[in-house]
This record gives structure tokens, C-alpha cells and sequence, in this order.
């Protein structure tokens, strides 16, 4: 199986573009914020963000070494939280990946959403990834969201979002991500705070007094 790596700079994200780097034979998508400025906008720890990383990584590891080329799987992890897309020729195949996942570090749920069908063309993978990046630039759009508060992800015409948001930013980002082009169901695996959560996570440092001399 054909698995990709893809990470989303600061500079992607604003221009509402996925970036797809390939390893080996084995798609793994890596989404949501991981370098440099990016972690200081997220709205988990940095340890947590890290965490993600290890998780989506050691899993697409494990996953190649159990299935091979059977199967195109893909995941995602924020804030501990599985997202498994993509397909597997068998129910005991989805299965298996699903136990591969949970026995990885951190991993603390899954979602399994993996479909039993043939492998997705590649032409079917990059309209999805065009329609991941406009709904990316449709939310980067909205005055009233944050980005980096979300995670996104498109299989066969669905797209998966994942963050840690107020229920008015589900309301408000389910709202633009359905009207746009492409998107034939949107599913939510989000995590709910609220507004005074959110004041305090954007609330900036307390500033240090440097010490006299």
C-alpha cells in the first residue's frame, strides 16, 4: 500500500493547500499544526502535539508492517484522538488495523471510519485533497475561527473535522465546510470547550520582569 506523509506549515495553511511528502509505500496523512509558531496557535500543549505526531508515525509504521500493499490507509491523531480513513479489502482487515492503532502510546481513542472497498485512485485522492484545501481556506476565511483550532480531512467526498472548539465554532465551521464545493457529508469528531476555556487558551503570557543587574 502507498502511503504519504503530509504535513501543514503555516505558509499551507494560509494558502489553504495540503502539503504531500512520500515515504516508502505508505499513505499516512499528518495534519494540523507542528512547527515553529504553529504550536504557540494551537489549542493543545505542545507535549500533546508532539504526542500526535508519534502516534500518526508509529501507527502507519505498523500498519505497512501487518498489511503490506493490501489496503490505503490513513490517520490522524489530535489530542490523542484516532481518526482512521481510507480502505481495506476485508472486515478483518479493518479490524486489525484498528487493534494495530490502539496498541500504539498515547492513543487514548479511535474513530474507525474505514470503508471495505478497493483502494481509492489517486485521482479520487487529489480531489480530495482539493477539497480538504477549500475548506481550509474557506475556514481561514471566517473572521470569527481559528484555523489552527482544526483539523481536516476528506475520503471519498467526506470530510472529517477534528479540533477543540466552543459550540458556536462547530456550529459556525460545520456551516462552511458543508456549502463548500466537494464536500458531500461533513463528520465532527470534536472535542467541546467553552467561551471562557477559550479566553483563557488565547489569552497571551503573563510578561516576566527582567531581573536587576
Amino acid at each position: 500500500m502507498s502511503f504519504s506523509i503530509r504535513r501543514v506549515s503555516l505558509a499551507l495553511v494560509l494558502l489553504g493547500s495540503t502539503l504531500g511528502t512520500l515515504t516508502a509505500c505508505f499513505p499516512l496523512a499528518v495534519g494540523g499544526a507542528v512547527v515553529g509558531g504553529m504550536v504557540a496557535a494551537d489549542r493543545r500543549t505542545t507535549g500533546t502535539v508532539v504526542e500526535d505526531e508519534g502516534i500518526e508515525l508509529r501507527s502507519a509504521s505498523r500498519i505497512r508492517e501487518a498489511l503490506g500493499d493490501r489496503g490505503h490507509v490513513n490517520v490522524t491523531s489530535y489530542n490523542r484522538q484516532v481518526l482512521l480513513t481510507g480502505e481495506v479489502p476485508s472486515a478483518q482487515d479493518r479490524q486489525l488495523v484498528e487493534q494495530i492503532v490502539t496498541g500504539v502510546d498515547n492513543v487514548r481513542h479511535i474513530v474507525n471510519e474505514l470503508a471495505i472497498l478497493g483502494n481509492s485512485t489517486l485521482q479520487q485522492r487529489s480531489s480530495d485533497s482539493l477539497v480538504s484545501g477549500r475548506v481550509k481556506a474557506g475556514l481561514l476565511d471566517a473572521n470569527d475561527l481559528s484555523t489552527n483550532a482544526f483539523k481536516i480531512t476528506t475520503e471519498r467526498g467526506t470530510t472529517y473535522v477534528m479540533g477543540r472548539v466552543t459550540p458556536r465554532e462547530a456550529k459556525r465551521a460545520t456551516e462552511i465546510i458543508s456549502a463548500t464545493t466537494g464536500v458531500q457529508k461533513v463528520v465532527r469528531i470534536l472535542e467541546t470547550i467553552s467561551e471562557e476555556e477559550l479566553s483563557r487558551l488565547q489569552a497571551p503570557p503573563p510578561v516576566r520582569a527582567s531581573a536587576r543587574p
